[in-house]
């Protein structure tokens, strides 16, 4: 069967884990955003026609993921939802910004610049990222998030900072950002906390960066200076970003 055809609850789930819609195969639907362009087809119509009292669209825990507390913190979410890559760059940048003497807000920025990236979208991953952190950090944290992106396609002397090779590679070496994110990177130039964000792209180079990576709880008391965590859990505390949060728990959701 093709990978891409009714992906279904994976058969090695505990079987003393109660799991939503216990004892029914669950349906997985692929996020249109990440399918739209690809050669991915879209199952809609399949899918629809396979459900049954027995067959339905997954909602709820995936066993395929590891559970999340009820009361999820940020540090759960790096263990628990990062991709290995990211998991390793976000903490080596701001473990190198930690040793290097930055400001905790420069630390932390560099700890949570490509959040999005690494558990809920690719696209544009510095906005959405400011977004998700918003209600929870300085307003110059989330700035220097949001701005990171678009930074990172300009150079700067004054630091050390260059456009990244990895670039190249990436998108071509003829290759030109839109209007939006160099219009930004303007913007942001002139504004008064440009070095923050400027300082997370210096970090950010630690892109496949080799050695151990940082245990995620070095940055505990730094995170709690800096990052309000809600009491119900981030997801469930009425924030305008806690369905990000949520997105996060249970991407598999149908709806």
């Amino acid at each position: 069967m093709c990978p891409h055809d009714l992906p279904a609850e994976p058969a090695a789930a505990d079987p003393h884990d109660e799991f939503p819609q216990a004892g029914r195969r669950r349906l997985i639907a692929l996020n249109p955003v990440g399918r739209l362009g690809t050669d991915i087809p879209d199952r809609a119509a399949e899918q629809a026609a396979a459900l049954s009292p027995d067959t339905v669209m997954m909602m709820g825990d995936n066993p395929a993921l590891p559970r999340m507390p009820a009361r999820p913190t940020l540090l759960d979410f790096f263990h628990h939802r990062l991709s290995d890559l990211n998991f390793r760059h976000l903490l080596t940048s701001a473990k190198k910004a930690l040793e290097e003497g930055q400001e905790e807000k420069v630390v932390v920025a560099c700890l949570l610049h490509d959040i999005s990236n690494g558990a809920l979208i690719r696209s544009d991953h510095g906005y959405w990222g400011a977004q998700m952190i918003a209600p929870y950090v300085s307003e110059e944290i989330a700035w220097a998030v949001q701005k990171h992106q678009a930074l990172r396609y300009f150079a700067d002397e004054s630091v050390g900072y260059e456009y990244p090779e990895s670039y190249r590679h990436f998108f071509g070496a003829d290759y030109a950002p839109p209007e939006y994110i160099r219009r930004d990177a303007e913007e942001a130039r002139a504004h008064r906390w440009y070095m923050t964000s400027r300082l997370v792209t210096l970090y950010d180079i630690y892109f496949f960066a080799k050695g151990p990576v940082p245990e995620p709880e070095m940055f505990t008391d730094i995170i709690g200076r800096h990052f309000r965590q809600p009491e119900e859990g981030l997801g469930f505390d009425g924030s305008p970003t806690a369905h990000m949060w949520r997105t996060m728990i249970w991407p598999n959701n149908f709806l």
